[in-house]
């Protein structure tokens, strides 16, 4: 029996030889080219980012696309999922796939679908897509990528001169250079160096080799996963902030000058002060319901429309497809802003830091103050739970049935269920449960005006669930 083959959060994603294999990516190559056809697409944008196997997976939904008429834009290399959305705008094309598993562990690969407008396809098409997969592809074989070059269905795209183009005109970088700001960049081994190392050379780098393994580590920019980049700024005072991006680069992780994360909360408060208060831009801001409630707070303060959403940026996207979205984001680190296309971007959203440290002459921490200074202080938390599914299921079932009514001293006075379960706890704080929607684990998220109170309120809710 054929493997079921499901879209998540964001994409498709299994483990590489288990049920991530050539003829499963053969499978899900084909219901793009079917969904394709169905809607008289006819040109691709396909890359891989730096994971195991990417060019042979690649090549191999190429060829699948080619097979099916279909002209592919194959990427050049390793290429981020920025430059692919990017890439399909600017090519015309009717669809993009990245070959990615983008922050899971370095044992995952993935594909990921984007739209003609530059950003994840909207749920509603994913699902299309999904219901086309077959049990066995019709292709008993497949055309060569020489072969599919001679007859022009497979043309080179260099994607990364594309989107460096696009940052360098987009971008004040004389002004970063000017101000001396000094960077230390964490690629993480992901697809986001070489376009960093182009745009900012004279930054400190980390992790931008060739290592598709990863030394195992999974390359999401969290803190525990980058204790390395922390500590290079605590003990160099000359670096101005950290700047990391997970293995597709789509999303962020930064830290200021002494070496402390500022989360993607902070990040989006961050984004919206600097386009609001000093670029004068104006629109909707939209967010994820496990973004911090403080976004609603400026939102409400700056006069601008919000609107909160599931969790997931490709409900983001679709959003930002059809209104003025000013900012968009999610807690994971996935950030877009107005004049870019609709995508997440973790080098994008950190050129966009730089540019507001150099017009403002303040260090993120001064930056961090000024946010502080409109919505008040506070502190983000959350423990990634690699449970038993029984327990999983038993506080999943907890939570639809409102059993709980506290969580050790904390009294739960509210609770809000638009995608997991925020219980609200007074005040400004909140304890909320989710389960991933790209990994088996069971997320439990924090908001308190402190880091030690979030990690009480954390572990008075594992307390009490497990």
């Amino acid at each position: 029996m054929a493997t079921s083959i499901k879209f998540g959060t964001d994409g498709w994603r299994a483990i590489i030889a288990d049920d991530y294999t050539v003829d499963n990516v053969q499978r899900v190559a084909e219901a793009t080219a079917l969904y394709m056809q169905q809607h008289q697409m006819k040109q691709a944008v396909v890359g891989h980012d730096c994971r195991f196997g990417g060019k042979l997976f690649a090549e191999t939904t190429a060829r699948v696309l080619g097979a099916h008429g279909i002209k592919v834009h194959l990427a050049k290399g390793f290429v981020s999922t920025p430059m692919i959305s990017l890439g399909v705008v600017q090519l015309k094309a009717d669809l993009g796939v990245v070959i990615t598993a983008s922050h899971n562990p370095p044992t995952y690969n993935g594909y990921k679908l984007k739209a003609a407008y530059g950003g994840p396809m909207i749920p509603a098409a994913i699902a299309d897509v999904e219901a086309l997969i077959p049990e066995k592809s019709s292709l008993t074989q497949l055309p060569s990528i020489q072969e599919l070059e001679e007859k022009g269905l497979v043309v080179n795209a260099d994607l990364e001169n594309i989107y460096l183009r696009h940052a360098r005109s987009s971008f004040d970088l004389k002004a970063i250079e000017a101000a001396g700001v000094l960077l230390a960049y964490d690629a993480m081994y992901g697809a986001g160096q070489r376009a960093v190392q182009e745009l900012l050379p004279n930054s400190i780098f980390l992790h931008c080799d060739d290592n598709p393994g990863m030394h195992g580590q999974a390359p999401e920019p969290i803190h525990r996963n980058l204790l390395e980049l922390s500590e290079m700024i605590k003990n160099d005072p000359k670096i101005d902030a950290g700047l990391a991006t997970d293995g597709d680069a789509d999303r962020i992780g930064m830290y200021d000058e002494d070496g402390n994360f500022v989360d993607s909360h902070h990040l989006l408060l961050l984004l919206l002060l600097y386009l609001y208060k000093y670029k004068g831009l104006r629109g909707k801001v939209v967010f994820t319901f496990s973004v911090t409630d403080k976004m609603k707070k400026m939102a409400e303060k700056f006069g601008l429309p919000y609107e909160i959403t599931k969790v997931g940026f490709k409900y983001i996207a679709e959003i930002m497809t059809k209104e003025d979205v000013l900012v968009g984001g999610e807690e994971s680190g996935g950030l877009a802003v107005k004049g870019h296309v609709p995508e997440r971007d973790g080098v994008w959203i950190g050129l966009l830091m730089l540019e507001f440290m150099a017009k403002t002459g303040k260090t993120v921490r001064e930056l961090v103050q000024e946010v502080y200074a409109e919505v008040g202080a506070f502190a983000f938390e959350r423990d990634d739970l690699h449970i038993t599914e029984a327990q999983k299921q038993a506080v999943i079932a907890a939570c639809k049935a409102n059993s709980y009514q506290a969580f050790g001293d904390y009294p739960i006075q509210g609770m809000e269920d638009l995608d997991g379960w925020k219980f609200l706890l007074g005040g400004d704080n909140w304890v909320m449960v989710r389960a991933s929607g790209t990994e088996p684990v069971l997320r439990v998220y924090a908001q308190a005006p402190d880091m030690a109170e979030a990690r009480k309120m954390l572990d008075a809710a594992k307390a009490t669930m497990l």
